[in-house]
C-alpha cells in the first residue's frame, strides 16, 4: 500500500477541520526517535505520543485517540506495536470499518500483522465486531504465532456474527491442532454457543463444555454465569439454578443472570424469591436487576412489591433514568392495569427513548386506550425527533383496528409501506390481524401466503382472522396444514416448526364448537393431552365449551371436574352449557358451589338468566336478578335486563317484560331488551307488542335484518300478509339482506354446509330424493306439515316442498345417508329451529331410531324416540 485515507468521523460538516493532509504518504517516514537521541525543546517525545494516544483510549475518549493518531502520522512519526492496538480498539469502539480498513493498511505496509501478534489479535477483533466473516477468517489464517488471545478473539468473533457450530469446531482444532488450552474467556464463548443451538444438540455438548470447566478447575464467576445463561436458554432452568445455588462467590451478574433466566421461563414467583434473597445477601440491584425482576412484578400483578421497587429506583437517580427501567416500570404498571400511574412515568422521564414510548403504546393498546395510543403516537411522530420501529407499529396497528374514531386503517398499510417495516414479521402478523377485522380476509390471506418464515404467531393470527371473520372451515383447514409444515427460511435456512400451543387450541376450537365438529375437538383434545396443555385453565374453558356445544354434555363435564384450576370463565362456561341443553337447575345446584370458591361476575348472571330462561325457571330466574346486586356484589346492566326480558317473555309474559323494559335506568340502551321483546312476540304471536318492539328497533339500528324478519314473520303468522309484504319491501329498498338459514353436519373429518333449498352439494339429488321417501314414511307416522311456518303466500303444496328444503332437514338427511346405524347425527344451524322441523325431526328419530342432536342458535335439541330434550319449550 503506498498510501492512505484517513476521514474524521467525529467531526460534523458545518465544523473547520485542521489542516491534515488525508492522502498522507508512508512510503518513507522518518524512524521514532533512537534512545540516544535527545529531543530537541520544541519538538515531543515519540513516547509521548505513543501514551497520549493509549490514554485516550483507556478512558474511552475514543475520537481524540484517532486525532491524536492522525496528529502523529501528519507529524512524520512512525506508528509502532504500541500504537496499532490502542487506535485499532479506537476504530473498533466507535464502529469506523472504513477507518478500519485504512489502518490495517498501515498495519501490513510497516509488517506488523506478521510480526506482532498483539497487533495482529487487536486486527481481529475490529473485524470481528465491524466486519463479516470472510474478513474475520482471512486475518485469522494470517496469523503465523497464533496465541491464547488469537484464538478467543476468533471464536467470540465467530460467536457475535453467530456461526455457532463453526465456533465450536474452532474449538476443537484450538486444541488439538495448535495444542492451545482453553481458558474462561473461551468457554464462556462455548457456552453461548451452545445456547443457540437446537435444544438436545445444545444441552449435550453444553455439558461437555460445563465438565470442560470442572476438570480445569475453572471457578471464575463470569465462567458459571455463562453456564447459567446457556443451561436456562436451552430450558433447562433447574440445570441453572442447582449450579448458581453451588457456586461461590456470585458477583451482581451472577444474581441478574439468575433472575431474568427466572422470568424469561415464566417462573416469576422463582424469580421473586431470589431477588428477595439477593437483598438479604446486601447484594445491591442495579438496572439490569430492577429491569429483570420488574417483569415477575408485571405477571404476578404484585402492584405493590412493583412500587417499592419504583421508590428504589428514584431514590437512585441513575436507575430512574435508565431506559430499561422506567420501560419494564412503564409494563408493569400498565399490566397491572394502573394506566394513569404509567402516563405519570412516562411523562416524567427528562429523556424517553423509543423503548419508552413503546412501552406506553403497547400499555395503552393492551388495556383497551386505544384512542389515547393513537393520540400518543402521533404526538411521538410530530415532537419527539424519534421515529418508529417495528415493535412500535405492533401496538399502533392494533389501535387503528378497535379505535371507533380512526378510519383510516389501510392507511397504516401504505405508512408501513414508506417506513420500510412491510417485511418485518411481527408488522406483518398485525396486518394480517387487521385487515381480518375489517372484514378484508382475503388480504390477510394474502400477506400471509407472501411471508418469508411463517412462525406460530403467524398460524395464530391468520387462524384467530379466520374465526373472527367466521370462516370456521377454513380456521380448521389450516390448522391441519399447520400441523403438517415446517418453515425453513430460504436465506439462513433457519428451520421453524410450527407446533400448535395454547393459542393455536383457545383460538380454534371456538371454531369446532361453531360447526359441531366434534371428531377434530376431539383431536384437538388428544393433542392437548399429548403435549401437557389440556391441565391449562383456558385450553381447558374452551374444550369444555367445545364438547357443550357439540352436544355431548357428559364430556364437558368430564373436563370440567378434570381441570386443576378453574376460573370465573370455567364456570360461567359450564352454567352456559347447561342452559343450551335445558338444565337449568343443575346450572343452579352448580352456581351454589361456585359461590364457595370464587366470586361471580356480571357473565355469570347472563349465563345462569340464560339457563332459567330455556328451562322455563323464570321465578328462580327472578328472584336471582333481584338479589345479584345486593347479595353478590354484581349491578345489573343492560345485557341482564335484556336476558331477564327474555326469561318472561319466552314463559308468555310479554306484559310484565315490556313493563320491565319501561324500567329500566335512563343511562341504559335498551335495544337488546327490544330485541329478546320482538323474538318472543314472534313465538307467541302478539302483533301489538312486537310492532312496539320493532319500532324501538328499527329507530336506532335500521340495517339489523332480523328485526325486519322477526316483524315480517310475526304479520304472517297473524296472516297479514300485505304488512308483511311491506315489511320485506322496505328491507330490500334499505339495501339490508337477510341472513340465509345454513347447517352443518362433520363427517370423514371434514364439514359439510347446506343452505336452504341448496343443490349444490355433490349429493343433492340423492338428499333430495331421500327426504322425498322419509316424508312420506313420516305421514303414515302421524306427521302432518305445519305450513304456517312457511312465511309466503302459496299454495300448501309450495309450502311443503319449502319446509323440506330447510338446511338442518339436509344435513340430517346426509348424515342418514353416509353415517353407520347407530351413530349418532349432530347438526348445528345458525338461525333458530322452526316448528315443523322440530315436528319433523321427532318423527324422523322414532321412524329411522337414530338419536339426532341439533343445535340452533338458541339452545341444544336431542332427539330421541320421538321425543326432543326441549320438552317443545324453545
Amino acid at each position: 500500500m503506498s498510501a492512505f485515507t484517513i476521514s474524521l468521523p467525529f467531526q460534523t460538516p458545518h465544523q473547520q477541520q485542521n489542516p491534515i493532509n488525508k492522502n498522507h504518504s508512508f512510503r518513507s517516514p522518518p524512524k521514532p526517535p533512537s534512545s540516544n537521541q535527545k529531543p530537541t525543546s520544541d519538538s515531543r517525545s515519540y513516547s509521548s505520543w505513543i501514551e497520549q494516544l493509549r490514554s485516550h483510549t483507556r478512558s474511552g475518549n475514543f475520537h481524540e485517540a484517532i486525532s491524536v493518531y492522525i496528529d502523529m502520522t501528519t507529524a512524520g512519526l512512525r506508528p509502532n506495536n504500541f500504537a496499532f492496538p490502542a487506535v485499532l480498539k479506537a476504530v473498533t469502539e466507535i464502529q469506523d470499518f472504513n477507518l478500519g480498513e485504512q489502518v490495517h493498511g498501515v498495519v501490513v505496509k510497516l509488517g506488523y500483522d506478521a510480526s506482532s501478534v498483539t497487533v495482529a489479535n487487536t486486527l481481529l477483533n475490529m473485524y470481528g465486531k465491524c466486519g463479516g466473516l470472510n474478513d474475520v477468517v482471512k486475518v485469522f489464517d494470517k496469523i503465523t504465532e497464533r496465541d491464547k488471545v488469537s484464538w478467543n478473539t476468533f471464536i467470540a468473533s465467530l460467536c457475535r456474527l453467530e456461526e455457532w457450530e463453526l465456533a465450536l469446531d474452532m474449538f476443537r482444532r484450538m486444541q488439538f491442532d495448535d495444542k492451545v488450552e482453553p481458558n474462561s474467556f473461551t468457554l464462556v464463548s462455548m457456552s453461548l454457543a451452545c445456547s443457540n443451538l437446537e435444544n438436545r444438540h445444545g444441552v449435550m455438548l453444553g455439558k461437555q463444555v460445563h465438565a470442560y470447566s470442572l476438570k480445569i478447575g475453572d471457578t471464575m464467576s463470569f465462567t458459571n454465569n455463562s453456564l447459567m445463561s446457556m443451561y436456562a436458554k436451552l430450558g433447562r432452568i433447574q440445570d441453572s439454578v442447582s449450579l448458581f445455588e453451588m457456586f461461590p462467590g456470585k458477583n451482581i451478574i451472577s444474581w441478574n443472570t439468575m433472575i431474568s433466566s427466572l422470568s424469561q421461563q415464566d417462573r416469576f414467583q422463582e424469580a421473586m424469591a431470589v431477588f428477595k434473597l439477593m437483598i438479604l445477601e446486601e447484594m445491591k440491584p442495579d438496572g439490569v436487576t430492577i429491569s429483570s425482576v420488574l417483569p415477575a412484578c408485571s405477571h404476578l400483578e404484585l402492584l405493590h412489591h412493583g412500587k417499592q421497587i419504583h421508590a428504589y429506583a428514584i431514590r437512585n437517580n441513575n436507575l430512574i433514568e435508565n431506559s430499561y427501567v422506567s420501560s419494564a416500570l412503564i409494563d408493569m404498571y400498565c399490566n397491572c392495569r394502573e394506566i394513569t400511574i404509567a402516563r405519570k412515568v412516562f411523562d416524567r422521564l427528562v429523556n424517553r427513548s423509543l423503548a419508552n414510548w413503546n412501552a406506553m403504546l403497547a400499555g395503552y393498546t393492551q388495556n383497551g386506550f386505544y384512542d389515547s395510543a393513537l393520540v400518543l403516537f402521533f404526538k411521538m411522530m410530530e415532537f419527539s425527533g424519534l421515529s418508529a420501529n417495528p415493535t412500535t407499529m405492533a401496538s399502533v396497528i392494533p389501535a387503528s383496528v378497535h379505535c371507533e374514531s380512526f378510519h383510516d386503517k389501510e392507511g397504516m398499510h401504505g405508512f408501513i409501506v414508506k417506513m420500510g417495516f412491510s417485511k418485518d414479521g411481527y408488522v406483518q402478523n398485525a396486518l394480517i390481524d387487521l385487515y381480518s377485522r375489517i372484514g378484508k380476509i382475503d388480504i390477510s390471506r394474502n400477506i400471509f401466503d407472501r411471508l418469508e418464515i411463517k412462525d406460530t404467531v403467524s398460524w395464530n393470527t391468520m387462524i384467530t382472522g379466520y374465526v373472527v371473520c367466521g370462516f370456521h372451515e377454513h380456521a380448521l383447514d389450516l390448522l391441519h396444514k399447520m400441523n403438517q409444515r415446517d418453515e425453513t427460511h430460504e436465506q439462513n435456512l433457519e428451520k421453524v416448526t410450527c407446533k400448535p400451543n395454547l393459542i393455536t387450541l383457545m383460538t380454534v376450537l371456538p371454531g369446532c364448537a361453531a360447526l359441531a365438529a366434534l371428531a377434530k375437538g376431539k383431536e384437538i383434545h388428544s393433542y392437548a393431552i399429548r403435549n401437557l396443555l389440556a391441565t391449562d385453565v383456558a385450553v381447558g374453558s374452551a374444550l369444555t365449551d367445545m364438547y357443550a356445544k357439540c352436544g355431548c354434555l357428559n364430556f364437558a363435564r368430564n373436563v370440567f371436574n378434570e381441570m386443576p384450576v378453574r376460573n370465573v370463565i370455567t364456570w360461567n362456561v359450564m352454567f352456559m352449557a347447561y342452559g343450551m341443553h335445558g338444565k337449568g337447575d343443575v346450572a343452579m345446584s352448580l352456581f351454589n358451589h361456585m359461590v364457595a370458591e370464587i366470586n361471580p361476575n356480571e357473565v355469570t348472571f347472563i349465563s345462569l338468566f340464560a339457563a332459567c330462561s330455556h328451562s322455563g325457571m323464570v321465578d328462580e330466574g327472578l328472584e336471582l336478578f333481584h338479589k345479584m346486586k345486593d347479595k353478590y356484589g354484581v349491578d345489573p346492566t343492560e345485557d341482564h335486563y335484556g336476558c331477564v326480558v327474555d326469561l318472561l317473555g319466552r314463559a308468555g309474559r310479554l306484559a310484565e317484560a315490556h313493563e320491565l323494559i319501561t324500567k329500566m335506568p335512563p343511562r341504559f340502551k335498551k335495544l337488546g331488551a327490544w330485541s329478546s321483546l320482538l323474538g318472543a312476540c314472534w313465538i307467541h304471536q302478539n302483533v301489538d307488542l312486537g310492532e312496539i318492539a320493532a319500532r324501538n328497533l328499527l329507530e336506532f339500528e335500521p340495517d339489523v335484518a332480523s328485526h325486519y324478519v322477526l316483524l315480517s314473520n310475526i304479520y304472517s303468522s297473524a296472516g297479514f300478509w300485505k304488512k308483511a309484504t311491506e315489511v320485506r319491501k322496505t328491507m330490500i329498498k334499505n339495501g339490508v339482506k337477510k341472513e340465509p338459514g345454513c347447517s352443518w353436519i362433520e363427517f370423514d373429518d371434514e364439514v359439510h354446509k347446506f343452505m336452504a333449498g341448496d343443490f349444490s352439494h355433490p349429493q343433492s339429488e340423492k338428499i333430495h330424493g331421500f327426504l322425498e321417501k322419509l316424508l312420506e314414511r313420516l305421514k303414515q307416522e302421524g306427521y302432518v306439515p305445519d305450513t304456517s311456518c312457511v312465511l309466503h303466500d302459496v299454495n300448501e303444496d309450495e309450502k311443503e316442498s319449502l319446509l323440506c328444503g330447510h338446511s338442518e332437514r339436509l344435513a340430517i338427511a346426509f348424515g342418514l345417508i353416509n353415517m353407520p346405524p347407530g351413530v349418532t347425527i349432530r347438526v348445528a344451524k345458525n338461525l333458530r329451529v322452526c316448528n315443523d322441523c322440530h315436528s319433523a325431526i321427532k318423527f324422523i328419530s322414532k321412524v329411522v331410531g337414530r338419536e339426532i342432536v341439533v343445535r340452533d342458535v338458541r339452545r341444544f335439541h336431542c332427539f330421541k324416540d320421538g321425543n326432543c330434550s326441549c320438552g317443545d319449550y324453545w
